[in-house]
């Protein structure tokens, strides 16, 4: 009679470890999706009604894709991929499709991936043919034992692993091929988003910085967060040149312990800032509020000389999208609220 006393207690004992065990894994309500697609002097001026639209629309898809992944139960690794795989489709942005051309006259993608739950990553860098850079970030940080890979060896590897490849013919623009002759014909480089008539004489190098990094930042139901981050860098860039968006810590960051980062801008200040780091390290250590550190983030960057913007969500849902420039192409979507755009 013990013996079966015991047996009942010890089925009793497991069937409650299996109940407890179920409603920790149950699903929270609360989700939010952040993204951007550049920032810089976006001037309503030049951007026509037509364009501005279809900005618009792009935009808002990338938060449809993303959140349908958020809504079923998916995570903030997925949603971020999601949102700025659909965004390097575009050819409105400077990432995948709407690449800019390097001094050489190719296209010299970056990108980066960043689980918030166990700080994994991903991330490659001057790779030409990966018709989306951010899926081969996901692949090294899921199919390698490392970080960051480069150039021709990491497409090799991407593509050995499933990543899709496109022939360079499907990254040409003639937008963009029309932006690097000018840009080669000035001498100078052109910082991502350009002014729709490719023959407007600039006066300053201010008004050629428009920055398209795309990127996306994510708070799934599991309570995880996550970060990616996308560019083709700056046209008729040199020697190599590789700026913030795939450099962990820098231009991409993710901690379940404080909150997931993408920025966009000028990517030598970014690095020599760690900006997206710093402000993750702010609420860490500082134990501020997400907003408070971004703005004490965002002053900092100013000070060392540069301009951009970034986008966070932390562990609780609380979002920011804060930028230096005249606009950001940008746009959230959560459980509660529908998904809403601006640009300027």
């Amino acid at each position: 009679m013990n013996y079966l006393k015991l047996i009942i207690a010890i089925v009793l004992i497991a069937s409650s470890a299996r109940v407890q065990a179920q409603k920790k894994e149950e699903l929270k309500d609360k989700y939010v999706l952040v993204i951007h697609g550049g920032a810089g002097t976006i001037s309503k001026s030049k951007l026509t009604p037509a364009l501005e639209y279809e900005y618009t629309c792009a935009l808002e898809e990338a938060l449809h894709r993303g959140q349908y992944v958020l809504d079923t139960g998916g995570l903030a690794i997925t949603a971020v991929e999601v949102a700025v795989k659909y965004l390097e489709d575009s050819p409105l942005f400077n990432a995948g499709k709407g690449a800019v051309f390097s001094h050489e006259g190719v296209n010299e993608m970056d990108a980066c991936i960043m689980n918030g739950k166990d700080l994994t990553s991903g991330a490659v860098a001057g790779v030409r043919n990966l018709k989306n850079p951010i899926e081969g970030a996901r692949l090294v940080k899921d199919s390698s034992k490392h970080v960051f890979l480069y150039g021709d060896d990491a497409q090799e590897f991407c593509l050995s692993k499933g990543a899709s490849y496109a022939d360079s013919s499907y990254f040409f623009t003639e937008f963009r091929w029309n932006q690097y002759l000018k840009a080669r014909e000035k001498g100078t480089i052109i910082l991502d988003h350009d002014t729709t008539d490719v023959n407007y004489q600039y006066k300053t190098l201010e008004e050629l910085e428009k920055f398209g990094t795309v990127g996306a930042v994510a708070l799934d139901r599991h309570g995880n967060v996550a970060a990616a981050t996308s560019t083709g860098g700056l046209t008729n860039k040199e020697f190599g040149r590789i700026g913030d968006s795939p450099i962990v810590g820098a231009g991409t960051y993710a901690s379940n312990r404080s909150c997931a980062v993408s920025c966009t801008g000028k990517g030598e200040f970014f690095i020599r800032g760690t900006v997206a780091r710093d402000i993750a390290a702010r609420m860490e250590f500082a134990d501020i509020s997400l907003t408070e550190s971004g703005e004490r983030t965002m002053k900092r960057l100013k000070k060392l000389g540069g301009s951009g913007g970034f986008i966070s969500v932390d562990k609780d849902g609380n979002y920011i999208m804060m930028f230096n420039t005249k606009g950001m192409y940008r746009g959230v979507v959560t459980n509660e609220k529908n998904a809403v755009v601006k640009i300027y």
